[in-house]
């Protein structure tokens, strides 16, 4: 019953923009989270990319979407079938990254386009990378440097740090270490979709840290943040984009107000294509983007850019004009690097409110056209 139900909602948000250059239109597999934890991620890059399309007009793509419900062996499942049933061209959408290593792999290996609008494992970027898989969005260490280099410039000395154990949350805490040149007053890993932290904050208070770094995605940043302020401890915390964007920021509220986070994407990023796209996506969804919507514009339109240059059927000519990302991004200049990943500005942004909502604004350049730790591995 519950295959049957993915199907009428893949069926019901199904866009066919147009035909491809071939008279075919180019077809997409979007595999997301759209309910269950962590839903808002995936919808807001599902969200951002239909606004791409719609935008094109005939852009000669149709696309499948399918709810991974955070579940790898779903999502296996439903990249199968998308790939041997629907015959998709280029698969897209994942954000979690021990998702993306269940599915990404096999993707490109049978020879079909990935490119991940969230999703940055380590293994992915360096000797797992591939010529048919492009991250739109960052490695996964990348705003968590950035995150280590600012707590340098602060003046943090003994920071205590945590991440969820799972692939992003391993590349979290090794990012941050990575940069970072104080000491750890401790590092811990948490459990996937973790809701309770009082056994962590209380690690805290004992460990004499003069700072707190976490990566906690989704509802487990929003919980984490809640308890956290409520407890009294009085210590700085920064962390990536991830716990603090848009989608999140409402239900922590007051708690939030002042961090620190990284970013490399923000609403004020000065450029018209971001300007434009703030506005319109406010207009259609009644809200601001997130960095994850913005992930999803961009994806889309790097997709757009690469199927009015070339047939994919013919994988080289597709590959080469996928990689000259000849678009316009939100965050302004763009360009992947040798390993697909992308070449960028990572800024740091404080919470405020404006009126009534809580958002972010930048404050900073953490660090200026950062590539990733992994490119060398990397032999393509």
């Amino acid at each position: 019953m519950k295959r049957k139900t993915l199907s009428l909602i893949s069926a019901s948000i199904m866009a066919l923009a147009g035909p491809g250059l071939a008279g075919e239109a180019v077809k997409v597999g979007m595999i997301t989270t759209l309910s269950g934890g962590g839903a808002g991620l995936g919808i807001d890059v599902r969200d951002g990319f239909m606004l791409a399309l719609e935008q094109a007009g005939d852009s000669g793509i149709e696309v499948v979407i399918e709810d991974d419900q955070r579940k790898p062996e779903l999502a296996v499942q439903l990249a199968d079938r998308m790939i041997q049933s629907d015959k998709v061209d280029v698969l897209t959408g994942i954000i979690w990254s021990n998702l993306a290593m269940a599915v990404v792999p096999a993707a490109t290996a049978q020879g079909k386009f990935y490119l991940s609008p969230n999703a940055g494992p380590s293994a992915l970027a360096g000797k797992g990378c591939n010529e048919n898989y492009f991250n739109v969005a960052w490695q996964n260490d990348n705003l968590h440097e950035a995150a280590g280099a600012y707590a340098n410039s602060a003046g943090f000395k003994n920071s205590f740090i945590l991440a969820p154990n799972y692939p992003a949350g391993k590349d979290a805490l090794a990012g941050y270490k990575r940069f970072f040149e104080g000491d750890l007053a401790g590092e811990l890993y948490t459990k996937l979709g973790q809701t309770d932290y009082a056994a962590e904050i209380a690690q805290i208070r004992a460990s004499g840290a003069d700072s707190v770094f976490f990566f906690l995605p989704g509802g487990m940043g929003i919980s984490f943040l809640k308890q956290y302020s409520g407890s009294g401890i009085d210590l700085p915390v920064v962390g990536p984009a991830f716990s603090f964007d848009q989608g999140i920021l409402q239900a922590v509220g007051e708690a939030a107000l002042g961090v620190k986070n990284t970013s490399q994407w923000n609403k004020d990023i000065d450029n018209p294509t971001n300007a434009a796209f703030v506005e319109t996506f406010q207009a259609k969804y009644g809200r601001l983007p997130s960095l994850y919507a913005s992930q999803g514009f961009d994806t889309a339109n790097l997709l757009i850019s690469a199927v009015k240059a070339a047939d994919v059927h013919d994988a080289d000519a597709f590959r080469a004009a996928l990689k000259a990302a000849d678009f316009n991004s939100t965050r302004g200049d763009f360009a992947f690097g040798p390993n697909n990943h992308p070449i960028q500005d990572i800024y740091v942004r404080e919470v405020i409110k404006e009126g009534d909502v809580f958002t972010n604004k930048i404050i900073a350049t953490s660090l200026k056209q950062h590539s990733d730790a992994y490119a060398a591995e990397c032999k393509m």
